[in-house]
């Protein structure tokens, strides 16, 4: 299996390791951006987690083999507002499994900031310089970036526009204590009060809260970012199949949906998981409507690959100062 940090405890695949006795091989990456490059370079795993905009690229590179939902005990639960979003399927072939969905945004240090208003841009608020992180996964930054500048569509930018955001990237690069790889990190730094503001991801702001940390987990007025991961199989997978297929019925399991409502603030793609979870939970997080989260900020969508690259290369020279 490889997948992002924080996937890889044994709570999220509990029926697995009651049939096998133990959990796969868990090797980890940081964004969608490096998992790409490295299964592309010849890296090797039976299913990989990514978000539901990348799998077009490894579709179309020839990497994935269909996967057969007859085999997944779990597939009459899941939602089809989660299972059926443009670019899972081409005709009768499923490429992804969804298995959680939800927003991330701003969390701040509420006893040490003050904004100014809900936005993403309190990550560019000099009066915390030093105090503000961002994250190393393009999307999470870029994207954010594009929403405070007001365009059209953050996704499709011009090369002007793009110049632009590139600026905006550079003046925020000198405000900030670091770019985060590991949301741990994130969360210790802001326990500590090192960072008082930061791009977070649910799972640290309701980790954060459960610690008894002040923080605030922003609706910005710009929208949030939204997005669906689920599982994918590679063509190639060294492992069994069956072993694969079982693992990701256990990720689409309820009792895995609601270790992930209740621990992580995630939606999750069973309605069963819901059922199993306080009605104030769910108001706690967010994590009421599915239709209503999805349609709350800005969809982390496919984008035309070359395009990509620019915004990749663009953000990993603004990351490294060139």
């Amino acid at each position: 299996v490889f997948d992002w940090p924080g996937y890889d405890i044994p709570e999220l695949h509990q029926p697995y390791i009651r049939k096998y006795g133990a959990s796969p091989d868990i090797a980890l990456y940081g964004d969608d951006e490096e998992a790409y490059l490295k299964i592309k370079g010849g890296f090797q795993a039976d299913v990989v987690h990514p978000t539901s905009y990348a799998i077009g690229r490894y579709r179309d590179q020839g990497l994935l083999k269909p996967i057969d939902t007859s085999r997944l005990s779990n597939w009459p639960d899941i939602m089809p507002e989660v299972a059926n979003v443009q670019g899972m399927t081409t005709g009768s072939d499923r490429w992804i499994v969804p298995c959680g969905w939800g927003h991330n945004s701003v969390v701040y240090r509420h006893d040490m900031v003050e904004p100014k208003e809900q936005s993403w841009n309190l990550l560019w608020d000099e009066r915390y310089k030093g105090k503000i992180a961002n994250a190393v996964e393009m999307d999470g930054s870029v994207i954010p970036a594009a929403m405070v500048l007001g365009f059209d569509d953050p996704y499709a930018m011009t090369d002007a526009q793009l110049a632009e955001c590139r600026a905006f990237l550079e003046k925020q690069r000198g405000l900030l204590r670091f770019y985060w790889p590991d949301p741990a990190a994130l969360e210790q730094a802001i326990a500590s009060g090192e960072v008082a503001s930061a791009y977070a991801w649910a799972a640290s702001a309701s980790t954060l809260k459960a610690q008894g940390v002040p923080i605030t987990y922003m609706q910005p007025k710009e929208g949030r970012v939204v997005w669906i991961d689920g599982f994918i199989m590679l063509k190639d997978g060294p492992g069994e199949e069956q072993r694969a297929y079982d693992y990701l019925d256990a990720w689409l399991s309820p009792e895995t949906g609601e270790y992930m409502l209740s621990q992580y603030g995630y939606g999750h793609s069973n309605r069963k998981a819901f059922e199993l979870v306080s009605k104030e939970r769910l108001e706690e997080i967010g994590i009421t409507s599915v239709t209503e989260v999805l349609g709350s900020g800005v969809f982390l969508r496919e984008m035309d690959p070359a395009l990509r690259e620019k915004y990749v290369r663009m953000y990993e020279e603004v990351r490294a100062g060139f």
